[in-house]
C-alpha cells in the first residue's frame, strides 16, 4: 500500500472513531424505546415498566415501552433485531428468548449474533395456578381431578408457543401422565384474563402476573416451580414438595441492544441499569411480586445465553416439543 493511500485510510478510520466517540458522549439525546415482545400486563411488561421508570431518571431521557406481542415473543424480538444499533431501541425478553431457537424452525434473527447483551434484570418465580372453580387445592388433587374429569380440565394456558410456561406445562404433562392441551396466548396478560374467566382452567405464569389475583382470592396457586418457596408467597409449596421434583423452572428477564451498538453506549446502558436495580424501592417492588433482582455483567449474560440454548433444546425434546 502506498504511503498516500495508507494516510487516507488512517484518516477515514479516525473520522469513524471520532463519530462513534461523539455519539457515545452525546448519548442519550432523545427518547429510548424498550421493546417488550408481549402485550401489556404480563411479567415482562411489569419488569420493563419498573426498570424504565428508574432509567428515565439516571439517563435523563424518557423511556417508552413498546409492546409488540406475537408468536411467543418472536415478532417483537425480530423487530428489535433489525433496529438501528444506536442505543435508542432496546429489547427486554424473558427465558423464551433462549427457548425459541428450539421451538421455531425458521427464526428471522440469530439469538446470539443479532443482539448485544446488557444485563440480566431479574428472575421471577413461576406459579401453577387454577381458576377457583377447579376442585383442587394441591397438585396431586389437580392430577386426580383432571383424570376423573378430563372434559372440564382438558387444557392449560401459557404466554405463547416456546415460552418457559409452555415447556413447563408440557413437562408437567409428561411427569403427571396427563394430556392437557396447550392453549397459547399472546402474552402473560391475556393468559391471566383467560384463567380468570375460566376460558382455561389451569395456567403457568409468573408470580408477577398471577400474584395479585391469588392474593385477592380470584385465582388459586397450587405450586411454584422454583427450587425454593417464594418469600412473596411462602405458603405455596414447590412442585418438588408437591411430588414433582423434576418440575423446576424460573423466568429470567434480560436486557439487550441490537448487535453493532457502540461499546461506550452499551457500557452507559449497563451502568444505568445496574444502578437502577440497586435502588431499594426497585428491589422491594420486584420482590413483592416474586422476582429477585440480578443486575449482572454483559459477559455473564452472554454466557447465560450460550449455556441456556442447548439446555432448553434438550428439555424441549424431553417434553416432546418439536420445532415448527
Amino acid at each position: 500500500m502506498r504511503r498516500r493511500d495508507f494516510i487516507r485510510l488512517l484518516g477515514g478510520a479516525g473520522i469513524i472513531l471520532s463519530k462513534a466517540g461523539h455519539a457515545a458522549d452525546d448519548y442519550p439525546n432523545r427518547p429510548i424505546r424498550i421493546v417488550v415482545p408481549y402485550p401489556p400486563g404480563g411479567g415482562t411488561d411489569i419488569v420493563g415498566r419498573i426498570l424504565a421508570d428508574k432509567l428515565q431518571t439516571s439517563l435523563r431521557q424518557s423511556i417508552v415501552i413498546d409492546n409488540r406481542g406475537g408468536a411467543g415473543g418472536v415478532v417483537g424480538t425480530g423487530f428489535a433485531a433489525k433496529a438501528e444499533p444506536d442505543g435508542y431501541t432496546l429489547l427486554l425478553v424473558p427465558t423464551s428468548h433462549v427457548i425459541n431457537p428450539s421451538i421455531h424452525a425458521h427464526l428471522s434473527y440469530d439469538t446470539v449474533k443479532d443482539f448485544a447483551p446488557i444485563s440480566t434484570v431479574a428472575s421471577a418465580t413461576i406459579l401453577m395456578a387454577v381458576n377457583p372453580r377447579v376442585p383442587a387445592h394441591s397438585v396431586r388433587e389437580l392430577v386426580e381431578a383432571a383424570k376423573a374429569q378430563p372434559q372440564s380440565m382438558a387444557s392449560y394456558g401459557s404466554a405463547g408457543v416456546g415460552t418457559v410456561f409452555h415447556l413447563t406445562g408440557q413437562l408437567f404433562n409428561q411427569l403427571s401422565g396427563l394430556s392437557l392441551q396447550h392453549i397459547p396466548y399472546r402474552g402473560g396478560g391475556p393468559t391471566v384474563t383467560a384463567l380468570l374467566s375460566g376460558e382455561v382452567p389451569i395456567a403457568f405464569e409468573t408470580m408477577l402476573s398471577l400474584g395479585p389475583h391469588v392474593h385477592a382470592g380470584s385465582l388459586r396457586a397450587l405450586a411454584v416451580t422454583s427450587a425454593q418457596r417464594s418469600s412473596a408467597m411462602p405458603e405455596v409449596p414447590t412442585a418438588a414438595e408437591a411430588g414433582f421434583p423434576q418440575l423446576v423452572a424460573d423466568n429470567v428477564y434480560a436486557l439487550f441492544a441490537p448487535a453493532g451498538t457502540p461499546d461506550p453506549v452499551l457500557a452507559r446502558l449497563h451502568d444505568a441499569t445496574v444502578a437502577a436495580l440497586s435502588l431499594p424501592d426497585v428491589r422491594a417492588k420486584l420482590r413483592e411480586q416474586g422476582a429477585e433482582v440480578v443486575g449482572n455483567s454483559s459477559a455473564e449474560l452472554a454466557a447465560y445465553v450460550t449455556a441456556e440454548i442447548p439446555k432448553w433444546a434438550a428439555l424441549a425434546r424431553q417434553a416432546g416439543v418439536t420445532p415448527q
